[in-house]
This record gives C-alpha cells, sequence and structure tokens, in this order.
C-alpha cells in the first residue's frame, strides 16, 4: 500500500498502450504521493517514454485508467490537464530562442493568464507581468542573464529557463521529461539543486537516465522493464533488487 487516497495526486491502474500488435506498456499500475519526487526509470526500451506519454497525454491508452486529483483524466487533452495543474516541462513550455530569457518567463505567464500575447495591453499590465518574471528568472538563478537571449544560454542554463516558464503556469504537479540529459557534471548538478528546490511545494514526476541524480533526489522510484513494473520503492530498495540488476545488466548498462 502505498498511501491513502487523499495521499496520492496522481495514479494509473492497467495503464496499457499497444502498437499494431507490439505491447509497450502492460498493466502499469502507478500511484505518485503529493508532494514527492517520484522516479521513472528502466534500461533502454522499458516502455519509459511511451508510459510517460501516456501520463502527459500525447498518447492515448489502449487499456486502462489515469487518475489526476482524484478525477478520471483518460481521455483529457494535453492542454486542459496543463490548466489543471499538471503540467510538463521541456514539451509544453517551449524557449523561443531569439527573445531575451525575461521575455520567454512572460510569455508564459501570459498564458497562464488566458491571453495568447499581450501585445495590445497597457504598458502597466506588462510591466506588472515583468515583476512576476523577474521573480521566476531570479527563482531559477538567471538574474543575471535575464537579458540574454535564450540563445546565448548554455545547455543547461537554458534547461533552467524551460523550468522557468514551467513554474510560470503554476503547476501542482510537474512532469520533467529527462531534465539532465546532455548535460556536462556542473549543469548537472546546477540543475538537480533546482529540481530540489523547486520540488518544496509541489509534486514532481521525472523520468531520468542519470541514476545518481535520482538516488539523490528521489523519494521513491518505480523501475520498468518490458512495459511492465519490475519493482519499485526508494533506491536503497531497487537499486539491490536482482530483477532490477539482471534488466540493467542484459539490457547492456553498467
Amino acid at each position: 500500500m502505498v498511501g491513502t487516497t487523499d495521499d496520492i495526486i496522481l495514479q494509473t491502474q492497467g495503464l496499457t498502450k499497444d502498437f499494431k500488435g507490439f505491447t509497450a506498456v502492460s498493466e502499469v499500475d502507478l500511484a505518485v504521493r503529493r508532494g514527492s519526487i517520484h522516479a521513472l526509470i528502466g534500461p533502454n526500451g522499458a516502455g519509459k517514454t511511451t508510459c510517460f506519454n501516456l501520463l502527459t497525454k500525447f498518447l492515448i491508452p489502449t487499456r486502462g485508467t489515469i487518475t489526476y486529483k482524484g478525477e478520471d483524466i483518460t481521455r483529457v487533452k494535453p492542454a486542459d490537464i496543463a490548466r489543471r495543474g499538471l503540467v510538463r516541462s521541456f514539451q509544453i513550455s517551449a524557449v523561443f530562442p531569439h527573445l531575451t530569457v525575461l521575455e520567454n518567463v512572460r510569455i508564459a505567464l501570459q498564458r497562464k493568464r488566458g491571453d495568447s500575447f499581450d501585445f495590445w495591453n497597457s504598458e502597466h499590465v506588462l510591466k506588472e507581468l515583468d515583476g512576476e518574471a523577474a521573480r521566476l528568472v531570479e527563482a531559477v538563478g538567471l538574474a543575471e542573464f535575464s537579458r540574454h537571449q535564450a540563445v546565448e544560454l548554455s545547455y543547461g542554463r537554458k534547461r533552467a529557463l524551460e523550468i522557468a516558464t514551467t513554474l510560470a503556469l503554476d503547476p501542482e504537479m510537474m512532469l520533467l521529461d529527462e531534465p539532465m540529459a546532455g548535460m556536462g557534471h556542473e549543469d548537472v548538478d546546477r540543475i538537480a539543486e533546482l529540481i530540489r528546490r523547486v520540488s518544496a511545494d509541489r509534486t514532481i514526476l521525472m523520468v531520468e537516465h542519470n541514476l545518481s541524480v535520482v538516488a539523490s533526489l528521489s523519494d521513491r522510484i518505480t523501475v520498468l522493464a518490458r512495459g511492465k513494473v519490475l519493482a519499485e520503492g526508494d533506491y536503497a530498495t531497487v537499486s539491490k533488487d536482482p530483477r532490477v540488476i539482471e534488466a540493467y545488466i542484459g539490457a547492456g548498462h553498467g
């Protein structure tokens, strides 16, 4: 038993996705506690990406249900679940390369208000958004780069900007799709610390390959293999599970 119903913010039951005879995700039961950092891991081909795309509504399940805050969202569109506080970072939060860091965050704030753009709004309204945008930019450690175009940022700082634009949507739950992908050691440490900070008052579910990051950040881990849940628990538990060790070695991971 993971927790009471009130403890669980996101839950799946029997989540399954078939692709023309191939089952990528099979009967996955997942329960994410409120206020936790929950990692979804597994060797290559385990079904992590498909599962994540099902949870974030970029794919529709063949069978099974997805419940968010007690409400069935199995057939709800991605934009609609974002408005309910379930936001996928690095997909919904696009960064515009030739706008400044501040302008990128301001656009995300405009989206939260329900306006596509505020070109015709008063300067007073835009200045109000600038103040809120500046606070978010500072929160992710980019204050000194606020007037820089996004294209000028290092890879890790672009990821920090993407997190800022996600935070601008005021999510109750953030879904992070491989936040450390392609990063050097210094950027990994910076973004890991940022994720730890922003998790203080929200729930985070992340797919991540960097197991040292998973070990340091995650409260709970679900391990997938061949589309099914292989093991679940804290890092100390799953890392010692013989089935998990075999799955990673069998897939060519050391």
